[in-house]
C-alpha cells in the first residue's frame, strides 16, 4: 500500500467508526460516559474533511494530519490517545512511501508505546491495550513466519477480537469504568472495541486494495 492509498485507507477507517457509532456509545453507556461512539464519529468525520481539504502529499504528513485532527476534535481520553497513536505512526513513517509489513509493524509498535506512555495502562487494565498488545504480538509472529502484510493484519485482527472478549472477564482499572470495580466485569471495553474496529477496517481495505 503506497502513500496514494492513504486517503482510501482512512476513508475505510472513518466509515467503520461512524457505522459503529451507536455500538460504541451503548458500550460506553454501561461503564463510561456514553460518549465514546459520539466522540470517535465526530473525530473521524473531521479527519475526512481535513484530508479532503489538505490532500497530504505523503504518508507521514497524512498521518500527522489525522493525529492533530483527532486531538483537537475528539473529546475525553480518546482524542489524546488515538491522536498520540497516529502521531507516533507518522514519526515512524518518516521517509517511507510504501507500507510494507515491516513498516506496519514499526508503526504499530510506535502507536502502542505512545498510548501506553500517555495512558499509563497495561494489559489487564481493561483498556484498548488489551486489544492492541495481543494484536501486535500476532502481527509480529506472522511476519516472522514470512506472512504478507495482509496475512499479518488478519492475524492481528483475530487477536484483537480475542482481546476485546477478554476485557469482559476483568474489572476496569483505568478511567471512569474503574469506579465500578468488579461491576464492570461482564462488559467489554469500548476503547478495545474501537481499536478492533479500526484494525478490521484497515485489514479489509488492505485486502481490497490488493485485488485492484
Amino acid at each position: 500500500m503506497g502513500s496514494s492509498c492513504f486517503t482510501g485507507a482512512m476513508e475505510a477507517v472513518s466509515s467503520a467508526v461512524i457505522k459503529n457509532k451507536d455500538l460504541l456509545t451503548d458500550l460506553d453507556r454501561v461503564i463510561g460516559d456514553a460518549d465514546h461512539g459520539i466522540n470517535m464519529s465526530r473525530g473521524f468525520e473531521a479527519v475526512m474533511k481535513k484530508l479532503e481539504s489538505t490532500q497530504p502529499q505523503d504518508l507521514q504528513s497524512g498521518l500527522k494530519t489525522v493525529a492533530m485532527t483527532l486531538i483537537s476534535t475528539v473529546g475525553g481520553a480518546s482524542g489524546p490517545l488515538y491522536g498520540t497513536a497516529f502521531l507516533r505512526c507518522s514519526k515512524a513513517a518518516e521517509g517511507a512511501s510504501t507500507v510494507t509489513a515491516e513498516l506496519a509493524e514499526k508503526m504499530f509498535r510506535a502507536a502502542i508505546d505512545g498510548i501506553e506512555s500517555l495512558g499509563k495502562a497495561s494489559k489487564g487494565d481493561k483498556t484498548m491495550i488489551d486489544a492492541l498488545e495481543p494484536a501486535y504480538a500476532a502481527f509480529s509472529e506472522k511476519m516472522k513466519q514470512g506472512g504478507s502484510l495482509l496475512e499479518c493484519m488478519e492475524s492481528a485482527c483475530g487477536a484483537a477480537n480475542k482481546g476485546v472478549e477478554y476485557t469482559k472477564t476483568i474489572p476496569a482499572k483505568k478511567g471512569r469504568a474503574s469506579y465500578l470495580g468488579e461491576r464492570s466485569i461482564g462488559h467489554q471495553d469500548p476503547g478495545a472495541t474501537s481499536s478492533a474496529i479500526i484494525l478490521k477496517a484497515l485489514t479489509d481495505y488492505c485486502r481490497t486494495a490488493g485485488k485492484e
